[in-house]
């Protein structure tokens, strides 16, 4: 029987690699070997050791890795796996390989501070050689199973992938789910009479706000932000987040329904992702297409100012009176954002905007669970800012979406995998699906082999 083996995205919500293997029916009993995802664990205290451990299995024996979406947690240990000996091919959607390029060199860059990276540039160039692209529902042959990808509606270009065996059985790997209806994404594509699932879990056990109390929230602390005249700390990835957030800044300032005010986005890689979605089209909802077809900068605006320069970003703190500062990354584990929570978290007049996922063990999920003071940089620094969060910013599902989608397959599904998330998160959705749609749901662990009847 074909096998599924999670080597990471299970007990965690990031560094999702799992390893799907085929064998062949044929007299010589071949096994391919394929990957799905091969990301960098995130957040917790171990995971830079983690990350610089050999691969579980035999990196050269892989034949083929699919990739979702170009997240870090999905992508940031490829290089790692050409350098262990990876030569076979790589396939995502376009757009994702080309974010996922500018987010490998950002990583290598961050890696490369350390005594032994975990790899060179060079791995990253040898990686990228392998990668090709395929379209949505474009199905392509693999000889022991076909393969055809579906809009995951999460962050552009990130897709869910189903593998078709021989005999027509399926599963589909989820990768991240988006929160829809996105305010640029088509909604997440439903996908019926699948055998198996391996799905996601962030938000396993939570649900979001709905857009309009979202945007209604958002435009609320920008303003009682302004108001008191201090600063707006916006920690964001670059991927997606960052984009999400222009936007609606851009529709507020548009509409006057805010003051003007200085806007930073102070992080080079964001300001290179944006140029990518600038230069997309095809891929938004019909309205944000709309949108541009009558404004062609729907993430830029006269009070946007992108600081690229180290120089530049130093220069924000100067600035007297209110602004709202974009940075990353999210979850406040690196780059520019932490300066600048150093200086503005025991700023009492100043606000620190949550919007996405806080990992465990992370200075945001410190921040986010109410701590009084923190360690940056060695420093003991009070936190006195206002601390605000909106779920509804997540680019993944909530718990009733997980649901709803895996609902679309409960009359033919044999088994459930739930990965990819906390283990509390990952448990409580198991259970939802077993008692609400009565479908046989597991909690995916580590390094364990399971058997599908492919």
């Amino acid at each position: 029987m074909p096998k599924l083996t999670a080597y990471g995205g299970a007990g965690t919500a990031t560094g999702a690699n799992f390893l799907l293997e085929f064998t062949s029916s044929s007299s010589e009993l071949k096994t391919t070997r394929v990957l799905v995802d091969c990301g960098m664990l995130q957040g917790l205290a171990d995971a830079p050791s983690i990350n610089r451990e050999r691969f579980q299995y035999d990196a050269s024996s892989v034949d083929t890795l699919f990739v979702t979406h170009a997240h870090i947690d999905h992508i940031g240990l490829i290089p790692k796996l050409y350098a262990e000996g990876f030569r076979g091919e790589i396939y995502s959607i376009p757009e994702t390989k080309e974010i996922a390029k500018l987010l490998l060199a950002d990583a290598a860059k961050i890696n490369n501070a350390d005594e032994t990276p975990l790899y060179t540039y060079n791995d990253i160039s040898g990686a990228m050689d392998l990668w090709k692209t395929i379209a949505y529902h474009v199905p392509k042959d693999f000889g022991e199973f076909k393969v055809e990808l579906y809009d995951a509606g999460h962050i552009l270009g990130s897709a869910m992938i189903k593998f078709t065996s021989k005999n027509g059985s399926t599963i589909l790997c989820t990768g991240d789910i988006g929160n829809s209806p996105s305010v640029l994404l088509p909604d997440t594509e439903k996908v019926s009479g699948l055998d198996y699932l391996l799905i996601e879990s962030v938000y396993g056990d939570k649900n979001h706000e709905d857009r309009e109390l979202r945007e209604a929230r958002f435009k609320q602390v920008v303003e009682e932000s302004i108001s008191r005249g201090g600063t707006l700390l916006i920690p964001a990835f670059s991927l997606e987040r960052t984009q999400v957030i222009l936007y609606e800044l851009n529709k507020l300032f548009e509409s006057k329904s805010i003051p003007s005010v200085p806007v930073y986005l102070d992080s080079p890689l964001a300001i290179k992702v944006t140029e990518i979605f600038e230069h997309v089209r095809d891929l938004y909802n019909k309205n944000t297409q709309n949108e541009i077809k009558k404004d062609n900068n729907i993430f830029k605006f006269s009070q946007l100012k992108e600081t690229a320069s180290i120089r530049d970003s130093r220069e924000i703190a100067k600035v007297s009176g209110p602004k709202i500062i974009i940075a990353g990354s999210g979850m406040s584990t690196a780059g520019r954002i932490v300066g600048h929570e150093e200086m503005f978290l025991p700023d009492k007049n100043s606000t620190l905007l949550l919007v996405g996922y806080q990992g465990v063990g992370t200075l945001g999920r410190q921040i986010e669970e109410g701590v009084r003071s923190v360690v940056i940089d060695g420093n003991k620094i009070e936190v006195r800012a206002r601390v605000e969060k909106i779920e509804g910013f997540s680019g993944h599902a909530d718990s009733n979406a997980l649901v709803d989608f895996v609902s679309e397959s409960k009359d033919t599904l044999k088994k459930v995998f739930v990965a990819m998330g906390e283990p509390k998160s990952s448990i409580f959705l198991a259970q939802r699906l077993r008692d609400e749609l009565e479908v046989d749901a597991v909690v995916t662990e580590k390094g364990k082999v399971y058997e599908i009847d492919l």
